[in-house]
């Protein structure tokens, strides 16, 4: 399971501060970006994952060798159900088979608005903050603008970017897709929001994990 503090080498680290220090030289906008292991447990998904393949396997058992019996296939549900979701707690690919695609969207950008707050990027002075957050269990990217980046800049256009850097990950460039479309979001930023003679950096360039 890929975990958020290792999931960019020490090497990819500073590239990812370099490139987000890069750019902010031009705008007056400020970037975060964020790894999480998950937005969600999923709780529902690891126990309809445990009825159903626990109860399938538990029915193939006691139809073939214990004929039919209910009372050898009510235990074995049971362990089964305990032991697959347990399973898929821990296994993510299996995990997600049992969440709808939709739940997962909501999820992340749910946890993205969240993180966006707890990590004050609505603080900026001119309310140019943006947040490139990557999920992992889910395999989904979100990038959030703060209200100044959104009077010039559609939320569907960030999210073009944040499509491009969940392509990169599954093509294992993770930090080369992230770089890129940092600079390519840098581009639009500086043309709407361009450097100011006093401005600061008010946002580290670190990667944040959680």
């Amino acid at each position: 399971m890929m975990n958020a503090e290792t999931f960019f080498t020490e090497a990819e680290g500073r590239q990812i501060a370099a490139t987000i220090a890069g750019v902010e030289q031009k705008t007056s906008g400020e970037i975060a970006v964020m790894v999480v292991d998950e937005s969600d447990t999923y709780p529902e998904a690891s126990l309809l994952a445990g009825i159903s393949l626990g109860g399938l396997a538990a029915l193939l058992i006691t139809d073939l060798f214990l004929a039919d019996s209910l009372g050898y296939f009510v235990p074995l549900m049971a362990c089964g159900a305990i032991l697959v979701g347990s399973l898929a707690k821990i296994f993510p690919p299996l995990l997600r088979l049992f969440i709808p695609a939709g739940r997962l969207e909501t999820r992340v950008a749910q946890r993205a608005l969240r993180a966006f707050y707890e990590k004050k990027l609505h603080n900026t002075r001119d309310n140019t903050g943006v947040l490139f957050f990557i999920s992992l269990l889910e395999h989904k990217v979100w990038v959030l603008a703060d209200t100044g980046i959104h009077q010039n800049i559609p939320q569907e256009t960030l999210m073009a970017h944040a499509g491009d850097i969940a392509l990169g990950i599954k093509q294992r460039q993770a930090c080369s897709a992230l770089c890129r479309e940092i600079e390519a979001v840098g581009i639009i930023l500086a043309r709407h929001f361009p450097v100011k003679s006093d401005d600061t950096n008010e946002l580290s360039n670190q990667v944040i994990t959680g």
